[in-house]
């Protein structure tokens, strides 16, 4: 029987061998000094002094597993004596975590640094847990990076001390109490999020109250005629579409405005009166989304390391936690390697050099 080379059936196998393990002896011979009677020990190499028992590159891994992978120093510990073959106690896989952390330190910095200079922000809160006390994890999104911060407080003073109190930007955000004091005591600008708004639009919708549900239904017919036009966006001419959404804002205000003499009504008719503008500054402001979507899909790994992990223990975990979190969110924004990223910034800081950029348009200025 003949072959058919044309239809030939190829199968590529990936497997894995065992992890090199490269073990590197560093010896530090010893001089004595005739004139000082002492003996006096060769100094060792800044990336051997620095590192100490473990190099960059399985300190880089090690990171990693701490951080994207949300591993316990239990699991870390199996995986590096199962399989790559060296056991590490959990002593010094924590002294290993805080060097990672040193290293991360400036490019954290200099995201914080540049914070309160963005034309855009958005940003989001969660609780946080460090030692079985209430911390908080605030997150503010740009768009070239995404930063967290712990910290103590879920007030105002936090957005003041970080994005600064006289921030020329625009914050997407959701309706809580801090944004509202940010807005009142330094005169931001605020895009309020629209689908927390609907939701809460919904809510008259399900109450008792004919008039409440009359209320909610017809303000649900305006927001659904603001959304239709806002997505049509990219095919319309811009002057066709300008108009079109400020009539449709001014319709969901005008509604909202006439709510009915019913508590839940009047809340939400003070609401229009009090901050009905912060919804709708993404009509005369391109590029700010009308939800604070960014920001809330950016928070989700930290409440899914806060599931796994149960917070943290300590400052120094603390510290670890926001910049590692600000790197993988970047990374992951930017279309860049994690581990690859931290292999460098260990490098680096085994090294004494500056540690690099998570901006890239940085690296060459």
């Amino acid at each position: 029987m003949r072959r058919n080379g044309n239809f030939a059936h190829v199968v590529q196998q990936v497997d894995i061998e065992t992890p090199p393990l490269v073990i590197a002896q560093h010896t530090s011979p010893e001089y004595w000094c005739e004139r000082c009677a002492k003996g006096y020990k060769a100094p060792m190499p800044l990336p051997i002094a620095k590192g100490g028992l473990v190099g960059p590159g399985l300190t880089a891994l090690i990171a990693f597993m701490k951080g994207p992978c949300h591993a316990s120093f239990s699991t870390i510990r199996t995986f590096l004596r199962d399989v790559v073959g060296v056991t590490i106690s959990r002593g010094e896989l924590s002294k290993i975590i805080n060097k990672v952390s040193d290293a991360l330190a400036a490019p954290y910095e200099e995201l914080l640094r540049r914070l309160p200079d963005e034309p855009l922000v958005n940003g989001d809160e969660t609780g946080h847990k460090c030692n079985g006390q209430p911390w908080w994890t605030w997150c503010f999104r740009a768009e070239l990076y995404t930063l967290y911060h712990i910290d103590p407080h879920r007030s105002a003073d936090v957005l003041m001390d970080l994005l600064g109190k006289e921030f020329k930007g625009i914050l997407g955000c959701d309706y809580f109490s801090a944004y509202r004091r940010y807005l009142r005591e330094c005169g931001v600008i605020l895009q309020f999020c629209l689908a927390h708004l609907i939701r809460d639009v919904k809510f008259l919708t399900t109450l008792p109250d004919v008039r409440d549900r009359r209320y909610g239904a017809e303000l649900r017919a305006a927001l659904k005629e603001l959304f239709e036009v806002f997505h049509q966006r990219e095919q319309l001419d811009p002057g066709v579409f300008q108009p079109l959404l400020q009539a449709a804002r001014d319709r969901v205000l005008r509604v909202g405005l006439a709510g009915p003499a019913t508590q839940h009504g009047q809340n939400l008719v003070k609401r229009f009166r009090d901050h009905g503008a912060a919804y709708f500054t993404f009509v005369t402001t391109p590029g700010v989304e009308p939800t604070n979507n960014l920001a809330e899909q950016a928070i989700r790994f930290v409440v899914i390391d806060r599931h796994i992990t149960q917070g943290t223990r300590s400052e120094s975990g603390r510290r670890f936690s926001e910049r590692i979190w600000t790197v993988i969110a970047t990374c992951v924004r930017q279309g860049k390697s994690v581990y690859h990223f931290l292999c460098e910034a260990g490098g680096k800081w085994f090294e004494g050099e500056p540690a690099p950029s998570l901006l890239p348009r940085l690296r060459n200025s």
